[in-house]
């Protein structure tokens, strides 16, 4: 499979009092066609930062893409103009937005959000866009689908909602959708339920999706690909079985020890990763993740570790060694912070 989407070196800074801060900085990966990829970190490692660049809407929200590059089909999309940006987004390029009721706007009908999104792409007539939405809410799983366009978003629940942004974001069936967070404030049923017809839509289509998380559950579930993300730098990337048996940055195992397991002692407390993501304006020197981190010795304070290339997979850190020599230890060798939790 070829690559639809490369990122290389990205660097996305908003505008401050001393100049840009850097929310992205020197981001690189690639999506293959038909792939699914999940991006998973705290809030604040720039996940949803990476996704706004990538579509270029980070321009919107007094932000710049400082460097790097965007290729999509190898074209490089930070160098487009508003207007070539526009026609690609929504046609080959579409996005599934973390809060639908602030995405989707409250004055209109769901038909006419719909038949817009496709009217804008599409020199179809009105009548033929309406028909084709009521296709796209049947197809997202929506009962009473003519009764749902001539709706408001007010109307709907929460799950329902997301449909119509999943329904707005198919409209033009393109080759990349990204997904920021798409179950965030759904219950777990409809959270299944949501992520079950991203799986089917994926398999049907074709279609590469980027998918931004901070649950690692979700990620485990959906994804052929993890990238590791914190305070805007990459940590870790790897596939997804990879990298739950044997996570080579403290990082990553520090995330898979924090998710619950079935099989824990009753009572105990949950285990937690001590500290806070640093603010963009108070980056460490050296490694990001260095003042909460349980290996970090004065390099890891000083140098950043690059993105090294090893055993199919990339990983910075100055550790990767002491690392792969916790799994020839401990359980057995089995893997750590990786158990049956997924």
């Amino acid at each position: 499979m070829t690559n639809i989407l490369e990122v290389n070196e990205l660097v996305t800074g908003y505008r401050g009092k001393n100049g840009y801060l850097k929310a992205v900085d020197g981001v690189s990966f690639a999506i293959k066609e038909g792939e699914t990829i999940c991006i998973v970190g705290e809030s604040g490692s720039g996940k949803s930062v990476t996704s706004m660049s990538v579509m270029r809407l980070v321009e919107y929200e007094n932000g710049k893409i400082l460097a790097g590059e965007i290729n999509f089909k190898g074209e490089d999309l930070a160098k487009k103009t508003t207007e070539e940006m526009r026609k690609l987004r929504g046609s080959e390029i579409s996005m599934i937005f973390q809060e639908p009721l602030t995405a989707l706007n409250p004055v209109f009908t769901i038909g006419k959000q719909i038949s817009e999104a496709i009217l804008f792409h599409q020199k179809i007539p009105k009548k033929l866009a309406m028909a084709r939405a009521e296709e796209l809410l049947t197809l997202v799983g929506l009962s009473e689908p003519k009764t749902r366009l001539k709706q408001f978003p007010h109307e709907l629940s929460g799950g329902m909602r997301q449909r119509v942004m999943i329904a707005i974001a198919l409209a033009t069936e393109p080759d990349l959708l990204i997904a920021d967070e798409p179950t965030t404030a759904l219950d777990v049923t409809i959270e299944a339920q949501i992520l079950e017809l991203l799986r089917k839509i994926r398999q049907e289509k074709n279609m590469a999706i980027m998918l931004i998380t901070h649950d690692i559950g979700v990620a485990v579930e959906m994804s052929q690909r993890i990238i590791i993300m914190y305070a805007g730098k990459i940590m870790e990337i790897a596939e997804t079985n990879d990298i739950m048996k044997r996570p080579y940055h403290p990082y990553t195992k520090a995330l898979l020890e924090s998710v619950p397991t079935m099989d824990g002692e009753r009572g105990s407390l949950l285990k937690s990763i001590k500290g806070s993501i640093p603010s963009l304006n108070e980056l460490p020197a050296g490694c990001r993740f260095a003042p909460r981190c349980p290996l970090a010795t004065e390099q890891c304070h000083q140098e950043q570790p690059p993105l090294e290339t090893m055993q199919n997979r990339q990983v910075a850190c100055w550790h990767v060694d002491k690392m792969k020599s916790l799994y020839e230890h401990e359980k057995g060798g089995e893997p750590v912070g990786a158990n049956e939790s997924h």
